[in-house]
Parts: C-alpha cells; sequence; structure tokens
C-alpha cells in the first residue's frame, strides 16, 4: 500500500495519464465553440461554428454574456448561439457507431434576453434529448443538490447516439413558444463499440428482465463517479473526454475509507484499457473497521419513470485481500439485492485487476409527475459468507438513463424555496461576521444568478405576505392557525432583543436556539430560528407545526406557536430550562444526576413516545431519537422534542413499516431501517436503547477516536458487555455504587432487547415503559431493604449463569401466582429462563415479573 495522502498519489496518476498516450483514440470527434471564435484551451482546440459546415447560413445569432461569473471558464461559456423564431439545426458528418453527445450550457443574461426565460427542446436523430427545458432551472437545482457544494452556475449533459448507415449526426434546438434556445458549446467524440452497446442483458433489478442495451437505445450520463478519488477532468480520462466526479457529496451518513494503490492497473480482454482511468481503479472507497454499523451508501437523484443502467467498477487493491471468500460482500440497489455474494476473486484474476458489472433498474413514477426520486446504491459486508474481512468496496461508477419510447426527456426539476440570510445580530450583542457573508464578500458578483433566483423567490414570498391576511396565509400555506398561535417577527425579535447573541441557549441542525420572553415578559418560551445555510429546511419546519400543532402530552414538548414571516421560519415552545438530557451526562456544564432520576427520566421519554406509537389514530414515528432530544422542564420532568424528521407510519392494514430516505444520527440509527430503508416504529426503539445506554454510562453514542474499536459504537459495546455479563464494568463511575444489582440486571435486559438488531425482536414501547418501571420499583425496594444500596454489583450485572432475584409482594396484590417457561438466547449461549409472573386482582396478566431465573443449557 502506497504512502502518499490520497490526493497526492492521484494528482501523479492523473498526470501521467494526461501526459501520456491514450488507450482509446476516436475516429470522429468535433468540438465547437458556439457563437465565439476558434480557439485553443486546455490542450484542445474548439473550433468556431460561425460560417461552418455545421449550421445553415440564417436563423440565428450570437452574444457574450453580460456578466460572466468567475468560476465558469470562458471556453465555450463566454458566447452563446441562440435561436428565437423556428428549430435549428447542426449536422455533423461521422462515422457509423455510437457517439457521444454532450451539451455544454452556461444560462445568463444575453442581451436583452434573460436566462429564466429560455426553454426549449432537443432532438437528436429521432432521439428526444430534451423536451421544454430550462437551462436556469437545471443550473440552480445542481448549486443546490450537491451536499457541501457551491452554486453551479453551468453544466454538461452527455448523451450517447448510435449512429446507422446515416453518416451524421443531427441536432436540432427548438424553442418553446414566446421564448428562446441557445447553446454555449457541442461536442462530438466516438466512442468503442463494445464499451456500452452489448449483445447481452445486464443484470435486471427487481423485475424478470430489463431493457438490452442495443444500437436503439439511446443514453444520457447522469453520474460517473471516481469513488474515493478526486476529480478527473476530461483530459484525464482514456481518450473519450470523459469527466470523473468525486463520489463524496452523494454519500450519506458515514463517508467510509479512501484506499490507493500503488502498482499499475493489469487491464484484460473483458476490461480492456479505455474502460475506465487507471487512477479510478487505484482508488477506491471501503467500509473500514465500522462495517458492521452501517452501509456504504451513495444517493442519487434521478428523473422517476425510467429505466436506468449502473456500471460498478472494482478492483482489488487492498494488500491483504488476497483470495476467494476472504471479502464477500452485498450489493443493494433500490432496496433490492442486486448481489448477494459478491467477491471480486471470482470475478477477476487477483489483485490489481479490473471489473465492472452492469444493472438495469427501473425507478417508479408513483404520482406521474416524473419528479425525481432517490436511486439508492448501497453496499454491506455479508457477515455470514465471509471467512476473513468484514468489507465492502467500489472504485469507480456510471448511471445512465436509457431511453423510453426514443424519449430521454424528463420534466424541469423544481425549486426548492431557500430563505434570506439571517438578519445581523443587534448592536446591544458582540457583533460577528458569519462565515458567508466573508465568502459572499470576497467574491463579489460572482453569485448574481444565484441571487436572482434568492430574489425572485423572497420577492414572492414578501408579496405574499403582503397581500394575505394572516389567516389567509395560514390557510394556504397548509400550516394550522388554531391551537398553534402564529407569531409576527417583530413579536419574535421583541421576544430576543433582535436575536441577541446573549440570549443563545443552543444550537443544532436547524439553527439557533434562544430564550424568549412573550406576554409582557411573563412567559419564558424557547425560540427555534431557521438558520439559512442549514442543512434543514421547509419540510422539516412544517413537519414540526403540523405534528405538534395536533398534540398535546405531558412527555412532549409543546409547540406554542410558528413564525413564517418575511422570509424567516421560526418554532415557538415551552422553555424547558434545565436543558437537554445529554447536557447533564457528560456534556455542558450541568451537574450530573442520579441515577434514580436517570432512571425516572428513561422513563417519562419512553412514555412519551409510546405516545407518539399508540396515542394517535396514526403511528407517529420519530425517527431522531437520542438524548439531545429529550430536554429536561424545572422538575426534571423528560419531554421528547424535534420533531423535523418525524414520519407517519403506514395507511395500510398489516403492513409496518414506511419506505423513506435514511435520515438521523449516526450511533442511533436502527440498522434495518439503514440497510433497506423501511422505517418502522421499532426503529425509535433501537434509538431508544442507545439513549438509554448513554444514560447508564454517560458517553456519546459514537466516539471516532481515543478509544479501542470495538468501544467506538456505544450499542454494540453495551451488547456485548451485557451478554458476558460485564455491563457493570462500563458504567458511570459516578453512580456506580447508586445502582442496585436487580435493577442493573434489569435495566441492561430492556436496553439489549431494545437493540436487537432484527426489529421484531425489539419490545414495544408499553412493554420498555413497564420494564423500566419495574427496573425502579427493583431499586426502591433494594433502597427500603438495606437503606442503602452496595456498591457490589458482580454477578447481578449480566444473565449468564444461575441467578434469581426477587421482589416483595403484598398478598392482597395478587390473585394468582403463574410460572412458565421461555427460551432466551445471547451471543454465544442459549438458555430457558423461568419468569415467576403475577395476575394481579384487576385481571391483567404478566404485566410484573416477581422473579426471574436464569438457567443455562
Amino acid at each position: 500500500m502506497f504512502t502518499f495522502p490520497l490526493p497526492l498519489f492521484s494528482f501523479l496518476l492523473l498526470f501521467s495519464t494526461t501526459t501520456t498516450a491514450q488507450p482509446y483514440k476516436p475516429t470522429d470527434y468535433f468540438l465547437l465553440n458556439c457563437g465565439g471564435a476558434s480557439v485553443t484551451s486546455n490542450d484542445r482546440k474548439w473550433d468556431t461554428d460561425e460560417r461552418s459546415k455545421f449550421i445553415p447560413s440564417t436563423t440565428s445569432f450570437t452574444s457574450t454574456t453580460n456578466n460572466h461569473h468567475p468560476s465558469t471558464p470562458e471556453i465555450p461559456y463566454y458566447t452563446a448561439r441562440l435561436f428565437n423564431t423556428s428549430s435549428f439545426t447542426y449536422t455533423f458528418p461521422v462515422t457509423n457507431g455510437p457517439k457521444f453527445l454532450r451539451l455544454y450550457f452556461y444560462p445568463a443574461t444575453y442581451s436583452s434576453h434573460q436566462a429564466n426565460q429560455s426553454y426549449f427542446s432537443v432532438s437528436s436523430n429521432g432521439y428526444t434529448l430534451l423536451s421544454n427545458f430550462s437551462a436556469f432551472l437545471t443550473a440552480s437545482y445542481l448549486g443546490t443538490n450537491l451536499v457541501g457544494s457551491p452554486p453551479v452556475p453551468n453544466f454538461i449533459k452527455e448523451f450517447i447516439i448510435y449512429v446507422n448507415d446515416t453518416q451524421s449526426l443531427n441536432v436540432t434546438f427548438t424553442p418553446s413558444p414566446n421564448s428562446y434556445a441557445f447553446i454555449n458549446g457541442i461536442e462530438i467524440v466516438s466512442l468503442p463499440e463494445n464499451l456500452y452497446y452489448k449483445s447481452k442483458y445486464p443484470k435486471s433489478i427487481g423485475q424478470s428482465a430489463g431493457p438490452m442495451i442495443k444500437e436503439d437505445i439511446g443514453l444520457e450520463n447522469i453520474y460517473r463517479l471516481n469513488v474515493g478519488g478526486i476529480q478527473i477532468p476530461p483530459t484525464g480520462d482514456t481518450g473519450m473526454y470523459r469527466m470523473w466526479d468525486q463520489d463524496y457529496g452523494y454519500l450519506l451518513s458515514a463517508a467510509g475509507l479512501t484506499q490507493v494503490y500503488k502498482n499499475p492497473i493489469t487491464y484484460t480482454a473483458e476490461t480492456p484499457n479505455y474502460t475506465a482511468p487507471e487512477v479510478v481503479y487505484a482508488t477506491q472507497r471501503s467500509m473500514g473497521k465500522l462495517s458492521e454499523y452501517y452501509n456504504l451508501t451513495w444517493l442519487l437523484p434521478v428523473d422517476s419513470g425510467f429505466y436506468y443502467m449502473l456500471r460498478l467498477h472494482f478492483c482489488s487493491i487492498i494488500p491483504e485481500y488476497t483470495r476467494k471468500h476472504a471479502v464477500i460482500f452485498k450489493i443493494f440497489i433500490n432496496n433490492q439485492t442486486a448481489e448477494q455474494y459478491a467477491d471480486l476473486f471470482y470475478w477477476t484474476q487477483g489483485t490489481g485487476f479490473p471489473v465492472f458489472k452492469d444493472y438495469v433498474v427501473y425507478v417508479y413514477d408513483s404520482d406521474g409527475s416524473g419528479r425525481k426520486q432517490d436511486l439508492w446504491l448501497a453496499m454491506t459486508p455479508n457477515l455470514e459468507a465471509t471467512e476473513e474481512y468484514n468489507d465492502a468496496f467500489l472504485n469507480g461508477l456510471e448511471v445512465f438513463k436509457l431511453t423510453m419510447n426514443r424519449s430521454l426527456a424528463g420534466p424541469n426539476p423544481e425549486l426548492q424555496p431557500t430563505p434570506p440570510s439571517p438578519p445581523p445580530p443587534s448592536p446591544t450583542g458582540k457583533k460577528k461576521t458569519p462565515p458567508y457573508a466573508v465568502i459572499i464578500g470576497g467574491i463579489g458578483g460572482a453569485l448574481v444568478l444565484m441571487l436572482s433566483v434568492l430574489g425572485f423567490i423572497v420577492f414572492r414570498r414578501v408579496k405574499r405576505s403582503g397581500d394575505k391576511s394572516d389567516e389567509q396565509k395560514s390557510k394556504d400555506s397548509g400550516l394550522p392557525s388554531g391551537r398553534c398561535r402564529r407569531f409576527t417577527i417583530q413579536e419574535v425579535k421583541d421576544a430576543t432583543k433582535e436575536f441577541d447573541e446573549t440570549r443563545v441557549i443552543g444550537r443544532g441542525g436547524f439553527g439557533m436556539v434562544y430564550i424568549g420572553y412573550i406576554d409582557n415578559d411573563k412567559t419564558a418560551v424557547a425560540i427555534k430560528r431557521l438558520n439559512a445555510l442549514s442543512k434543514q429546511g421547509f419540510h422539516e419546519f412544517r413537519t414540526e407545526i403540523r405534528l405538534l400543532s395536533k398534540l398535546r402530552h405531558v412527555q412532549l414538548v409543546s409547540l406554542i406557536g410558528y413564525c413564517d414571516d418575511e422570509g424567516e421560519m421560526v418554532l415557538v415552545y415551552d422553555y424547558m430550562s434545565n436543558g437537554t438530557l445529554q447536557d447533564h451526562l457528560y456534556k455542558g456544564k450541568k451537574p450530573h444526576l442520579p441515577w434514580k432520576r436517570r432512571l425516572e427520566i428513561c422513563i417519562g421519554a419512553a412514555k412519551g413516545l409510546h405516545y407518539l406509537h399508540t396515542g394517535v389514530n396514526r403511528v407517529i414515528i420519530h425517527r431522531d431519537v437520542k438524548s439531545t432530544n429529550i430536554l429536561l422542564d424545572e422538575n426534571f420532568v423528560a419531554k421528547v422534542a424535534d420533531f423535523g424528521l418525524s414520519k407517519l407510519g403506514p395507511k395500510e392494514k398489516g403492513v409496518d413499516y414506511v419506505s423513506t430516505a435514511v435520515k438521523g444520527t449516526l450511533g442511533y440509527m436502527d440498522p434495518e431501517y439503514y440497510k433497506y430503508q423501511q422505517l418502522t416504529e421499532k426503529s425509535d426503539v433501537y434509538s431508544f436503547g442507545a439513549v438509554l445506554l448513554e444514560v447508564l454510562c454517560s458517553r456519546p453514542a459514537v466516539i471516532n477516536q481515543g478509544v479501542p474499536d470495538e468501544e467506538m459504537n456505544l450499542a454494540e459495546w453495551g451488547r456485548k458487555n451485557y451478554g458476558k455479563g460485564t455491563l457493570h464494568e462500563i458504567v458511570d463511575k459516578r453512580i456506580r455504587d447508586e445502582i442496585a444489582p436487580n435493577c442493573l440486571m434489569k435495566f441492561g435486559e430492556v436496553a439489549n432487547s431494545c437493540l436487537r438488531m432484527k426489529g421484531s425482536k425489539r419490545p414495544k414501547m408499553d412493554e420498555v415503559v413497564w420494564r423500566l418501571e419495574f427496573a425502579l420499583q427493583l431499586q426502591e425496594a433494594a433502597e427500603k431493604m438495606d437503606g442503602e444500596v452496595s456498591g457490589d454489583m458482580k454477578g447481578g450485572s449480566g444473565m449468564s449463569g444461575n441467578q434469581e432475584f426477587m421482589f416483595p409482594v403484598k398478598e392482597e396484590d395478587v390473585s394468582v401466582v403463574e410460572e412458565y417457561e421461555y427460551n432466551y438466547e445471547l451471543e454465544g449461549s442459549t438458555g430457558v429462563g423461568i419468569q415467576h409472573g403475577l395476575t394481579s386482582t384487576d385481571g391483567s396478566s404478566h404485566e410484573v415479573f416477581v422473579s426471574e431465573t436464569i438457567l443455562p443449557r
């Protein structure tokens, strides 16, 4: 394994690739600088289309941009050819065979033509490539879709067209009514006959057979990713000038590890040297030591209602992996199994030999809108089949849309409304320049295009605000106006002293949380204000309001009201003076909680979740249960908070899950939900089990460094200690002597049952509640019997061995005493448990365990 850091090694590989002979030389190659002069840029010669053989002499005109974005290359984006009367066709003389057709777009103001006024269609050799297409909306969407990316002012649409017998490739632009079309650059490159077109079917996912990739199929490249590596420019490709992007912006949660290979890649007849650049196969993303706790997952938004071909590029480059069965992993595409036993040493001749696999999947258009949906690609170790290393890895990925009825055209993307940046702090507070203001100031007018989008959105929101009453606005937006009070922005500013920094009491993914005072300063409230740069937004804001306005429970934080005024999004809650549960465990300066109070808090939070799951007409799944979302009032009463990610349970009878994108927090996330994107109420139960261990151990759910590997994930570490009977060893030292052994045993049993890998084996929240209440009774009984709790918890901290504990019960409370056996299973051992249950005088059965004896087999 090479020791250079990834960027340096990738640069060296890239430099080598771009300065040596390419493995493929195209037979047809055209590069047009539309509306501009012939020029050479980055070692590629761009020809002018003016008075050329490719276009007719009339019906178009040329223009330069009025405000050129400094991050946009001048070639070919400084000039454009515009058409605003009728169809306009470029004709390229080519040989027969497959061709890359790349269209370069930079939506900007050309003369008096505004970018957002351009809508047009593009066709080629009988294929519809784009229909009523808006380059402005597409650029705006691309600029906000990729995690952590800046706005995208320019982009390329890449298609593959197979030319048969015509000896020409035609590209026709047709303006929509009262609009205009434009193009900045056109590129046509031939490609090897069998690179993408094959005489066999790709492996079909979720159906008996998908389409064959043959000559009458057109393709559009949607993604081409150098997984785990840097971006590869067109000159770094294998002669076809393909761009390979980084994959990081499409990864879900855990990013995995990057691996680098120092030796040459050995291409084969099945994977020739033009398939992908060496740097793609010499770098990869693998899962690393935490592979048991997450999937390696990419989310790839695509148009619904089309077939997609995914080409996965693999190369085994990790020195330890040298034989069959050493690493076997699973591949999932859109929640369906693509490979159960992926073993690179079955697919290749060994280390350093690349291979690719093609799969076809149909992305259903459930509502007929054609809107974008996430195409999921996930990988995880096959723990049952792997003999040595738990890992999964990928080197490269290409995703192609396939023509449906000779069309690749999808709808224009919908822009998500974006609130304006928050106003500056009050002069009475400390003045700090936000980091994004520095960026904006530094690049000057570079964001004119994106600010025009923002201005348009804000204009519409402000206009709507001025034209309608609060009641009408609330009705139109779908937000409640009855039990949930609507605040004006001025009322919110008055309550927080213009969002004074001295009023900040918390920070989260949504934004800042302030303490405020309303109703003539008589009532303290918590005010959560959306940060304009937050990854959360309108959807979470509305979800929180709609749910909490209908819910009232002593164990849920009450929503007093909200503000949706002048582009601001603010939520107003009851003020919880003792902060979050986490503040009292290991973060913050608040005093630690005694054991009995911790137990009472757990019971309260469990009751809140139980109400969500059963107390309303339809199950509500919280989806982000964690210690920071359990708040404590002045009496330390626990209240579940933050419902921005919550989902309603399934409507259909007999269905216990909803399919949805994975959201939540690493360390608390249900492994089943993460793997299969099927959310159930048992997902909340798993998260709550992680909280229980947090309460017991006073440490975060995940620690990335500074601890042994087996201690990184608290849920897994806690389960292992419980199974070994050593749970007492990981208890917070400050409370270790306070816990009664039998109470710890029962508490550990509850946490372990919540954290079972299969959701069907986890208890429901009502069962969690009464089991925790029983643990509290055990604690109180021990305190009454002994006066104080013995500090020796050994022998009562796990489930192994012959153990029995008793709880005193009054005879008048008992009508029947029953005894029954059950089987139990823990890591490495099985046994029979004998539970001595009570049937109480009110007729309830087995709701309280008087004693329990564990007998190993």
